[in-house]
């Protein structure tokens, strides 16, 4: 073993890092919980495409014509029905539901992991930002 690495063994973490292991920690699963949601939100949505290429490739669309549509897919409720009914525009707007739930988990995780360590102020603000977040996603 080198000698700077002995020395640097004999200084405690928070010193050379700037950040507790407890830190280090919460930013890797933190890291973790947004890779995995995006890598599923994306895989769903490219089930989904697949799907409707499948479903609705042939069909050739007439641009001369304007026809608008009401979607069936208007909550979350629609669109679970719609996974569950194999509909491929339904999985396709699951995706996206898992893109945009992706940073607000990442929100609820790092509330939690301050309220667990007993950071009233960031646990506070995180809790202000989730609430800010749902207010704006159900029609605030």
């Amino acid at each position: 073993m080198h000698s700077r690495e002995r020395s640097e063994m004999s200084v405690p973490h928070t010193l050379i890092t700037g950040h507790s292991t407890e830190d280090d920690r919460t930013e890797q699963v933190v890291g973790t919980v947004l890779r995995l949601g995006v890598l599923i939100a994306a895989a769903v949505t490219l089930l989904g495409g697949v799907l409707y290429l499948m479903q609705s490739g042939a069909t050739h669309p007439d641009y001369h014509t304007f026809r608008g549509q009401v979607s069936p897919l208007r909550s979350l409720a629609d669109v679970a029905r719609g996974v569950a009914a194999g509909n491929a525009e339904a999985i396709v707007q699951a995706g996206v539901v898992l893109l945009i739930a992706t940073p607000i988990a990442r929100v609820a995780l790092t509330l939690v992991a301050f309220a667990i360590r007993k950071d009233r102020l960031y646990a506070l603000i995180s809790a202000l930002v989730l609430a800010l977040l749902a207010y704006g996603l159900l029609g605030g």
